[in-house]
């Protein structure tokens, strides 16, 4: 078997466009689908694909740690988001076809399920585009909250924190801890409550400030509470806190999460799979972590292909605590995949897929209605009272 193409579909999905990769084989009828989606950075992923295609075209999809190789290595200059998008969406269309030309659901190749079923989280309101409330309206932010779980689900992630500089100033710290508390007293114990700073604080003493005052409320984790990428600061503010960390949406390595394992810096990783090297990288990376004691949250607000493969991933994976999910983010999410569909959550969680491969397929019918177009991109609001820009 050999791979004789590679292409893109890209599907504008209002605050990003999905990038779809679908690797063609030389058998008739096999192919397989992967997800490069990288927000604001369409048209150079897509390049970037593109670009390496011939470092695959001709080799065995089914040798998919050999041809992951061939990608990273023979790039010469190290890859990055936008490298790294690409390869993980190739990727994970091998997996696809591998799965498809054995007749076995991904995650039988994976070493097979440890779990029946995969825990997800969502954001609020499913994350519908237009459906945001703001934090300055706790009772209306309240009713937003419990407007989620009702749909079925048993842990939202939210942002509480706004946009921060070195500094957590007080009237802001009181105000999260007022909204935390009226949340948690909303939606009761038995929902697990993660929120996500974004990076926003540009210091550990600004993230402390606000971690102490969200920790009475027994979050699950802060995610990001300071920018990614350095190690050594994240693991001082574990010391200092009193609620469990989580991060690594931002981080695309072994070597980067390794640092964090180290210093034992957190108690979740958050790889994403379109972006560290599809599972290939994901599952050395959630070994590295299961070493050092550490949960594996996989990121994920993509399009529903990188829901597929994050489903297989997590049922396979040993120290795997809970899924990100969007798939409300447009109403038409689901419309764009055939009757094969495999992210339908019931009580909270997701089911065990039996079709071969990834178990989705994409209607490039439907997908053409929804066309690359420039995104709508919320990070432009990120500016401080005083001009500067902030981490969004």
């Amino acid at each position: 078997m050999k791979i004789t193409a590679v292409q893109t579909v890209v599907v504008n999905a209002i605050h990003r466009n999905w990038i779809f990769v679908k690797v063609l084989t030389d058998q008739p009828g096999l192919y397989g689908w992967g997800e490069a989606t990288l927000e604001w950075k369409t048209r150079a992923v897509c390049a970037t694909i593109e670009d390496l295609e011939p470092f695959v075209i001709g080799e065995d999809p089914t040798r998919i740690e050999h041809v992951v190789r061939r990608m990273t290595g023979f790039s010469f200059w190290p890859l990055g988001a936008i490298g790294l998008s690409a390869v993980s969406g190739i990727e994970h269309a091998l997996w696809d076809i591998k799965g498809k030309a054995l007749g076995v659901p991904v995650h039988d190749l994976l070493g097979g399920r440890v779990r029946d079923n995969v825990a997800v989280y969502t954001h609020l309101r499913r994350a519908k585009i237009g459906a945001q409330v703001p934090t300055t309206d706790v009772n209306a932010f309240c009713d937003a909250v419990q407007e989620t779980v009702e749909m079925g689900y048993n842990a939202i992630k939210l942002g509480f924190v706004p946009y921060t500089g070195y500094s957590a100033p007080l009237p802001d710290v009181r105000h999260v801890e007022k909204l935390a508390h009226a949340v948690r007293e909303r939606v009761g114990d038995g929902v697990e409550i993660m929120t996500d700073f974004h990076g926003r604080p540009d210091s550990v003493e600004a993230a402390r400030a606000y971690i102490d005052a969200i920790a009475p409320i027994k979050p699950l984790f802060v995610e990001e509470a300071i920018q990614p990428g350095d190690a050594g600061a994240m693991a001082e503010l574990a010391r200092q806190v009193a609620c469990p960390l989580a991060t690594g949406e931002r981080l695309f390595t072994p070597r980067e999460f390794a640092d964090l394992a180290e210093k034992r810096a957190v108690a979740y990783i958050q790889p994403d799979l379109a972006h560290c090297g599809g599972l290939t990288g994901g599952r050395k990376i959630a070994a590295i972590a299961e070493a050092a004691h550490m949960g594996v949250a996989p990121h994920n607000p993509m399009g529903p292909v990188a829901g597929a493969v994050a489903l297989h991933f997590d049922l396979a994976t040993p120290n795997f605590v809970i899924q990100e999910e969007a798939v409300g983010l447009v109403p038409w999410f689901r419309d764009i995949c055939t009757q094969t569909y495999p992210l339908d959550m019931q009580n909270g969680v997701w089911g065990v897929p039996d079709t071969p491969g990834l178990g989705i397929e994409i209607d490039e019918a439907e997908a053409a209605r929804h066309p690359f177009a420039q995104e709508e991109i919320p990070a432009l609001e990120a500016i401080l009272p005083d001009g500067r820009i902030a981490n969004w």
